[in-house]
C-alpha cells in the first residue's frame, strides 16, 4: 500500500530545500527535519484533495468506513462527533440531549458543555468500578424511551478492558431513531482481529479510534469513523466538524505516522495479531491458575483486580517496575497492562510469577451516592466563576472543572453537580484532595 504523506515528507527532507516557511526550527534535527507544514505538494487536513486524501481513503478501506485522520487523538474526534449530533438534532427541531454511560471520558463532558448539551447519564451497577457502565439491551431500550435523546453516547471497551453488546444495542438503537456514538479509543485493533469487532461494523453511525493506543502511531494519531449508515447530511459535515475542533497547524509527524499504519494494517497484522492473542490468551489462562484475577474481555488488555493476590493497584505497580515492567494504570482496586503484538509475553509472565503471593486484602471501595445531584447545566457549570478548595469544603457546592488527570479522565463527580457527604470517602479513596468549584 502506498504511503504518499510519508513519501511526500521524506522526499522533502532529503532534498535540502531553504526551508523559508513554517516551522521555526527550519528542519534542523534529527526529528525536526520530517516536520513541515501546508507547503505546495502536503495537501491540508480539512481540505484534503491530494496525499492526505489518498491516505485517508486507503485508512477509509482497511477500516471499512469513511475514515478521517485526526492529529489531536481521539478527544478531536469525540467533539466532532457531538457537533454532528448537535446538527442532527437541529435539524429535528429538537434540543441536543445525549444519553451516556457515566464512565465517559472528560472531553466528552467538555464538549458537551461548550454545545450546551443536556446530558442523561446511564449509571453503572452497584459495585461496578466508576471506570466501566455494564449496558444490557433492555436497559438501553429502557432508558431511551424515557429520555428520547438524540444520541447515544457508550465507552467501549472502557479503560479497564470490557465490552459492551454494541451489535444489538445498535439495533435498538435504528429502531427509534437515535444516533449511536461510541468512544472506540482503546480498540483501533478489533476491527483486524479473526472476528471483526469495531463499533461501525456492528451498527455505530460514528466512532472514534485512538491509533496510537493500540496501533503503532504516534501519540496523537486518531481516527473518525463514520458508518455508511450516517445521514449524508452530517457525512458531508464531517471535515467541518473536524476543523471546528482542530488546529490549523495539524503535526505532519503524526500524519505521516499515520499514512505508515495503513501500509502496517496492510501487511501481515492480522495474523500477527490473531497469534498474540492467542498467546495473550494462554498467558491469562496461566496467570488466572497462577492466583491472579483478571477482568476485562478485551484482547489487548491484561487487567488485574490484584487485592485478591495481596496487593493494591499501586503496590503491584511497584513490584512491576522493580522488575522493568511499566503498566498503563494503576488505581486502589485495578492494574491495566496495554500490550500489542510487538510486546513480549514471557518477560511479563516471569515478571508477574515472580511476585510474591501474599494475604488476599478484604478492603473494598466505598459505595459511590446512588445517582448524581445536578444542580446546574454543564455549560452554566463550566462558565461560571470557580474557586479550588479541599475536598471538605467542596460539599454543598457546585463542580465547575474537569479537574481530573489522564489516566483515567473520568470524573466522580461530574460538571454541574453537587458534591455530598457521600463522596468525601470515595475521594479520599482515589486520592482527590481539591476540586474547582462554583
Amino acid at each position: 500500500m502506498r504511503t504518499p504523506i510519508d513519501d511526500f515528507v521524506r522526499a522533502y527532507a532529503e532534498r535540502g530545500d531553504a526551508r523559508l516557511h513554517m516551522p521555526g526550527h527550519k528542519g534542523q534535527g534529527e526529528t525536526e527535519r520530517y516536520d513541515i507544514t501546508e507547503i505546495d505538494g502536503a495537501d491540508s487536513l480539512y481540505e484534503a484533495s491530494g496525499i492526505i486524501a489518498e491516505s485517508e481513503a486507503n485508512a477509509s478501506v482497511l477500516f471499512g468506513a469513511q475514515t478521517l485522520f485526526s492529529t489531536e487523538g481521539s478527544s478531536q474526534c469525540i467533539r466532532a462527533m457531538l457537533y454532528l449530533a448537535a446538527l442532527h438534532a437541529k435539524a429535528q427541531g429538537r434540543p441536543l440531549r445525549i444519553l451516556a454511560g457515566r464512565n465517559a471520558h472528560k472531553t466528552f463532558l467538555s464538549a458537551a458543555a461548550l454545545l450546551d448539551a443536556e446530558v442523561e447519564w446511564l449509571l453503572p451497577p452497584k459495585g461496578e468500578s466508576y471506570l466501566s457502565c455494564s449496558l444490557t439491551v433492555g436497559e438501553a431500550e429502557a432508558a431511551i424511551d424515557t429520555f428520547a435523546p438524540t444520541a447515544l453516547y457508550l465507552t467501549t471497551p472502557d479503560y479497564l478492558g470490557n465490552r459492551i453488546n454494541i451489535a444489538s444495542i445498535a439495533q435498538i438503537c435504528r429502531r427509534k431513531g437515535v444516533l449511536l456514538l461510541v468512544d472506540n479509543a482503546h480498540g483501533a485493533d478489533l476491527k483486524f482481529l479473526p472476528q471483526s469487532l469495531p463499533p461501525v461494523d456492528l451498527g455505530a453511525d460514528l466512532c472514534c479510534d485512538s491509533a496510537h493506543k493500540t496501533l503503532p502511531t504516534l501519540t496523537g494519531g486518531a481516527y473518525l469513523h463514520l458508518s455508511e449508515r450516517l445521514p449524508n447530511t452530517l457525512r458531508e459535515r464531517a471535515k467541518e466538524a473536524m476543523a471546528l475542533f482542530g488546529s490549523t497547524s495539524p503535526s505532519y509527524l503524526i500524519l505521516a505516522s499515520l499514512d505508515r499504519t495503513n501500509r502496517y494494517l496492510a501487511g501481515d497484522y492480522p495474523s500477527r495479531l490473531a497469534d498474540f492473542c492467542h498467546r495473550l490468551a494462554s498467558l491469562k489462562e496461566e496467570l488466572a491458575k497462577h492466583g491472579y484475577f483478571l477482568v476485562g474481555n478485551e484482547p489487548l488488555k491484561l487487567t488485574i483486580a490484584p487485592k485478591s493476590y495481596g496487593y493494591d493497584g499501586p503496590a503491584l505497580a511497584a513490584e512491576l517496575r522493580a522488575r522493568g515492567i511499566v503498566p498503563e494504570f494503576y488505581d486502589p482496586d485495578h492494574l491495566v497492562l496495554m500490550l500489542t503484538p510487538e510486546c513480549d509475553t514471557e518477560r511479563l509472565r516471569r515478571a508477574l510469577y515472580a511476585i510474591p503471593r501474599r494475604i488476599p486484602i478484604q478492603a473494598r471501595p466505598p459505595r459511590m451516592p446512588d445517582r448524581p445531584l445536578r444542580s446546574m447545566s454543564l455549560r452554566q457549570a463550566i462558565l461560571s466563576p470557580a474557586e479550588y478548595v479541599p475536598i471538605a469544603d467542596a460539599v454543598g457546592r457546585t463542580v465547575a472543572a474537569l479537574t481530573v488527570g489522564c489516566p483515567p479522565a473520568v470524573p466522580i463527580v461530574a460538571l454541574g453537580e453537587t458534591v455530598t457527604e457521600e463522596h468525601l470517602p470515595v475521594f479520599a479513596y482515589y486520592g482527590i484532595t481539591h476540586l474547582r468549584v462554583v
